[in-house]
């Protein structure tokens, strides 16, 4: 198939079946078959087909929160290469977008900005597709999809109808919703809802607002939010450069750990304890009266550092941030996960906090 209908093969379009060259990590093994879909109809077809024969299936976006297994994923895989936006003005200022799940995210952010809507500038830089955004219910710089998102459309891999799920049903949490770790569910396209007038939302997050030089809670022109947040990630290896190993990553690798309150004091005398008093550990309110940590902050606290290398040095935490782990170019997933339990592991045995990776680990485990 073509154009609209789609690109079906068995390797992928760049003239191997490594997944590697789908994922911002470079890394993972072929996959037995590989379709293009470049339109919503194709791609719900290509999964019906594939559900109907009962094969595996991975839903393949930008990567960018993927980590595949050297042995690669003995299913099909369905790339989403669909495109489309529309702006529909709703009244009081207001703006709905809808965005096909295939569009590049960064492409999205940067649209909006050009068209003076605020709401989605502080999450530029991002890597990956649309799609994925609420999957994971991505976030930075003080704003979560969350925030923003009206409604999707979903494929319903049980039944092979396509429905549309309001953003409070679908259980959006701390980079997480119902749809992660989840195959019941495809998403076709997502909607937003954006202020029109050119002005970000209000800056809540405390190294932004000094990087723009204004109090927390203020507003800024769009496009000042969204070249101060580029610049900021920019200098954390977070936005993708071929030419960049620092880059060749999933992001940040890890979550920030959330803490019961009953559990706090615990943790905090613990971490205090091998620290010590003079340190200050950063804490911010999570919800349900719990505790968010910053796990780049125990990372660094328990001996692992910028650049830190795992076996064979192939594969290191990220030189310019401790929460990205890093292809330095001829690495496996086996050097990748090697270097990931060791920073996991070191960091329960220094502080008693366990962190859990944000990627998506396919056919490989921690």
């Amino acid at each position: 198939m073509s154009g609209a209908e789609g690109t079906r093969d068995g390797a992928s379009p760049s003239g191997g079946s490594a997944l590697a060259a789908h994922t911002t990590l470079r890394l993972g093994g072929p996959a037995a078959g590989f379709v293009v879909a470049e339109d919503a109809e194709t791609l719900a077809d290509a999964v019906r087909e594939a559900d109907a024969a009962g094969s595996r299936l991975l839903v393949l976006g930008g990567g960018s929160n993927l980590v595949v297994a050297d042995d690669g994923f003995d299913g099909h895989v369905v790339r989403i290469a669909t495109k489309g936006l529309r702006f529909d003005s709703v009244g009081d200022g207001l703006v709905q977008l809808t965005a096909e799940a295939g569009e590049d995210w960064d492409a999205v952010v940067a649209e909006t900005v050009r068209q003076g809507l605020g709401g989605l500038e502080c999450l530029s830089g991002i890597p990956g597709l649309t799609g994925a955004t609420p999957v994971q219910n991505v976030g930075a710089y003080g704003v979560e999809v969350s925030e923003l998102l009206l409604s999707v459309d979903l494929l319903d891999r049980r039944t092979g109808n396509v429905r549309t799920v309001r953003a409070e049903d679908l259980g959006l949490v701390y980079r997480g919703s119902v749809l992660k770790h989840s195959d019941r569910a495809v998403v076709l396209r997502v909607r937003f809802l954006l202020r029109d007038g050119g002005r970000s939302a209000p800056v809540r997050y405390a190294e932004l607002a000094r990087t723009l030089d204004v109090e927390p809670g203020a507003s800024v022109a769009v496009a000042e939010a969204r070249e101060a947040v580029l610049a900021l990630r920019r200098g954390k290896g977070m936005v993708l450069d071929p030419a960049d190993h620092d880059t060749w990553s999933a992001g940040s690798f890890f979550t920030n750990p959330i803490v019961e309150a009953a559990d706090l004091p615990a943790v905090l005398s613990r971490i205090v304890a091998k620290v010590g008093p003079d340190q200050r550990v950063p804490q911010y309110p999570a919800s349900d009266g719990r505790t968010k940590l910053s796990a780049a902050w125990l990372i660094e606290r328990a001996g692992f550092g910028k650049g830190h290398p795992g076996p064979g040095g192939r594969a290191r935490l990220s030189t310019k941030h401790t929460l990205a782990l890093t292809n330095r170019g001829e690495a496996t997933t086996a050097d990748l996960l090697s270097l990931a339990r060791e920073v996991r592991d070191g960091v329960l045995a220094q502080f008693g906090v366990s962190l859990a990776p944000e990627p998506v680990l396919v056919d490989c485990a921690l």
